[in-house]
């Protein structure tokens, strides 16, 4: 039976004020540039760009910062329908600073946020059975109800044979305690079919002393966290995730699946201007890849286009490329 939609996105949602003084330190800067932002909004309009059909499950606030996100996401073409306002609740908000090429401080404001906030009659309002994939984010696990109501999805997408795609989306700060989000999320593992991350977000799933974790500058989407990377593949591997793609910025990303070796996937070597909603991209492109039936080397090839593009640019969703716009950039660099 053919599916109506292509992919569920569920979590955060923000507006995202991103300094227009590229290069200039947090405290010296003079104005701020309004997008959009949220690892699943950031997905769903990469993915919706590219070509497929998707929607989004986030919650806004009865506020004008709801009215900006939900207007952008319409805008997109994003199905918006499953998009509840949370009464008594706000819209999240994020500044960020921008310093190339590595440094790019963050601030979140989330008490009490509306996507925090999505609870099980949200979920339940899905039609799930209409979706081929659902892709989730680590952050909506971090409180309840979201919490809850993630776990919730997550049993009606393997009843309604979606496959599930988990983006790690580490964000130390939207936790109580940086192990608990590893306690979290290795609860959650084995109802994933897919998992994507970095590095630093696999070893976060299994982070065990504090000491581990490093944020310098701020820079809560890219903290230096310590480990032993092969053991969190293994036992990211042995929870029963049929593929791990490990993404690796400028050197591409690896696949891994039981029994298999490691598949390196090169990337497209880019000059950075700002590294937020890379990782998001690259879920984007890599979704498109698999919905559409290609393999798994050409789908991560696919997602490591679209992430070397947005590092290139001003800020996440706003700027998400568009399918001829990948397939011209890789075609100038000896295609896929």
């Amino acid at each position: 039976m053919s599916k109506k939609y292509d992919l569920l996105t569920l979590g955060r949602s923000s507006i995202d004020l991103y300094s227009a003084n590229v290069g200039s330190p947090f405290e010296k800067i003079s104005s701020f540039n309004a997008f959009v932002g949220g690892c699943p909004l950031n997905i769903a309009t990469g993915a919706q760009r590219l070509g497929l059909t998707t929607a989004i499950l986030t919650g806004i606030g009865n506020d004008q910062v709801g009215n900006f996100i939900k207007h952008f996401l319409d805008q997109e073409g994003i199905l918006t329908e499953w998009v509840p306002t949370i009464e008594g609740t706000r819209s999240s908000a994020v500044v960020l600073g921008i310093e190339p090429p590595d440094k790019f401080p963050l601030v979140y404001y989330r008490e009490n946020c509306a996507d925090i906030n999505l609870n099980l009659d949200h979920v339940t309002a899905i039609p799930f059975a209409d979706f081929k994939a659902a892709a989730f984010s680590g952050t909506a696990f971090s409180k309840d109800p979201s919490r809850t109501a993630m776990f919730y999805a997550l049993e009606l997408a393997k009843k309604n044979n979606v496959t599930a795609l988990l983006d790690i989306d580490f964000r130390a700060d939207q936790w109580d305690d940086p192990r608990s989000f590893g306690v979290t999320l290795r609860a959650a593992l084995s109802s994933f079919s897919i998992v994507v991350g970095t590095e630093e977000e696999i070893l976060a799933t299994y982070l065990t002393d504090k000491e581990q974790l490093l944020i310098k500058h701020q820079q809560i989407s890219a903290p230096e966290i310590r480990g032993n990377i092969d053991n969190a593949i293994n036992e990211i591997m042995k929870s029963g995730v049929e593929t791990l793609v490990v993404k690796r910025g400028k050197d591409g990303a690896s696949i891994f699946q039981p029994g298999k070796v490691e598949v390196k996937v090169p990337g497209f070597p880019v000059d950075v201007l700002n590294v937020l909603g890379a990782g998001d991209a690259f879920c984007a492109g890599f979704s498109y890849g698999l919905l559409n039936d290609w393999d798994l080397y050409k789908s991560v090839r696919m997602g490591n286009a679209c992430g070397a593009i947005i590092v290139t640019r001003e800020g996440c969703a706003n700027f998400m490329p568009t399918n001829s716009e990948v397939m011209a950039f890789v075609e100038s660099r000896g295609g896929f």
